[in-house]
């Protein structure tokens, strides 16, 4: 059973295995999404549609700080479902991610027939490397708190010290990496954008 007062220690303990895992499954995700979108485009543009409805219908606004206020609320709202996803077993976790994985592969897909890869990087890179790590991160907490849960049903853990632990990983890292994602979207990636456009 773990010891409620022990520290939590990410470089020894099952969270680089959770984050191994969220990779593989984040980037096997995206690889169903470009692929399926290069033998069906109309996969892609269904996809596309639900993005532009579901997300950036809701975010794109011409005001950059009402901008970066409503992408720090959506990406939040994201982490936490995926970590509290772990509650269900990691069966939310597991197809948030996925989900992700897919939208991004496809879009990226549909982007690169008529942009060059230097204008994908300038969209995507300056604030995907934080946005996307926090989600990676968010991810792996929710797997962690399933693997608990399990570990719990045999008598084995401590779920609800699991999840204190957890949760202050969560704001200590995603929250700020949700944070500067969202400056940096809403008021460094359109300019780089208009550099290589």
């Amino acid at each position: 059973m773990s010891d409620p007062g022990a520290p939590y220690n990410p470089g020894h303990s099952p969270l680089g295995n959770a984050i191994i895992l969220t990779i593989l499954l984040f980037f096997v995700a995206m690889c169903v999404g470009w692929i399926g979108t290069v033998h069906n485009p109309a996969i892609g543009d269904d996809l596309i549609k639900i993005f532009q409805k579901e997300v950036a219908g809701q975010i794109t606004v011409s005001d950059p700080a009402d901008m970066c206020a409503k992408l720090f609320a959506n990406n939040l709202e994201a982490c936490i479902l995926l970590f509290l996803g772990g509650a269900s077993f990691g069966i939310l976790t597991l197809f948030i991610m996925s989900l992700n994985g897919i939208v991004i592969g496809a879009v990226t897909e549909i982007i690169s027939h008529g942009h060059s890869a230097i204008f994908i990087a300038a969209a995507l890179l300056p604030h995907g490397v934080f946005e996307i790590p926090a989600f990676i991160l968010a991810g792996a907490l929710g797997i962690l708190m399933a693997q608990s849960l399990i570990a719990e049903w045999y008598g084995a853990a401590d779920t609800a010290a699991d999840a204190a632990r957890f949760a202050r990983i969560f704001f200590l890292y995603v929250l700020p990496l949700i944070a500067v994602a969202a400056v940096v979207e809403a008021f460094i990636t359109p300019a780089v954008i208009q550099l290589v456009a």
